[in-house]
């Protein structure tokens, strides 16, 4: 990525998004007044210096504005993308995605996070759920978890048998590879944090009432059964990390790293380029000198209370 020149306007651009991102940064920090200060004390001990802030989001905006040249790329050329996010519970999937999507066009980029399947999804074969959401040309799909819930909390929870799990590390590998051979890239994330790191974090979950709700009952089992995830990981690793669809581990505990690192490798997978685009101009408004603007009802507006 070229050095943005002094008083440039994609210079200008990047100081305005970033006092844009800054703000949205602050709102979300105003917004934890009753999270525990003793927990976040001990958090920010336990960890090292990250990347500095301003550093941080000057990355993440340049990032994105290479994100939007992807996504203008896949449109044009009617590209396939499937990304897919996968790891512990707590382990900054949501927070990389986020980022991502951030600043583009929901239209070509949607987000698929499946709720449990019903009795009918269970009775059908298994990866049937999943290809009504898998991309068209012109699309990216990330999938926030997958199928390879089969092989992580199906199978720990006691939710999948042995033989229906075996079935899968069995049929999951061509699965992958007919999608690639229809023409869609898959690409695979494995977010990984440390158990301590993870600990710490449900931990200021529970003592921040607006985080509660991403605490589930499945995800607080995910802590005491630790190493049965641990060993359905590498076998997941071992039986699914094939040519076409490789898996990439990201290290996860330090969350401002990993969502550049992540971003960064994205777009690198993918050999997208600068498309042609119609100059845009806004055309003058038709004025008509005999219109009168009609003078609607107060109640019909939002009270201007701030």
């Amino acid at each position: 990525m070229t050095e943005l020149k002094q008083n440039s306007p994609a210079r200008d651009w990047l100081e305005a998004e970033l006092a844009d991102t800054l703000d949205e940064d602050y709102e979300l920090e105003m917004s934890e007044p009753a999270l525990s200060m003793e927990i976040a004390k001990i958090y920010k001990n336990s960890h090292p210096p990250s990347i500095d802030r301003m550093q941080y989001f000057r990355d993440l905006i340049t990032l994105q504005s290479e994100l939007i040249k992807l996504q203008s790329w896949v449109a044009h050329h009617k590209k396939k993308l499937v990304v897919i996010f996968e790891g512990r519970d707590s382990a900054g999937k949501g927070g990389v995605i986020k980022r991502i999507t951030q600043r583009l066009n929901p239209r070509i980029c949607r987000v698929v996070a499946l709720p449990a399947p019903t009795e009918r999804e269970k009775s059908q074969w298994y990866f049937q759920r999943y290809v009504p959401h898998l991309p068209a040309g012109g699309e990216i799909v990330l999938f926030d978890r997958s199928w390879y819930n089969r092989s992580g909390v199906e199978r720990v929870m006691g939710f999948a048998q042995p033989d229906q799990v075996e079935e899968f590390f069995h049929d999951v590998p061509e699965f992958e590879r007919m999608l690639v051979r229809s023409g869609i890239t898959v690409v695979k994330y494995w977010f990984s944090i440390t158990d301590e790191e993870q600990q710490m974090r449900f931990l200021m979950r529970i003592h921040d009432p607006m985080k509660q709700w991403k605490l589930s009952p499945m995800d607080l089992q995910s802590r005491v059964r630790w190493e049965q995830y641990t060993k359905a990981k590498e076998e997941t690793f071992a039986r699914t990390n094939i040519p076409e669809a490789p898996w990439f581990i990201v290290e996860g505990n330090d969350k401002k790293r990993a969502r550049l690192n992540c971003i960064d490798h994205l777009l690198k997978q993918l050999p997208y380029e600068e498309v042609p685009h119609e100059e845009i101009t806004l055309p003058e408004r038709v004025f008509n000198p005999e219109y009168e603007r009609q003078v609607l009802p107060r109640e019909l507006y939002v009270p201007e209370k701030y």
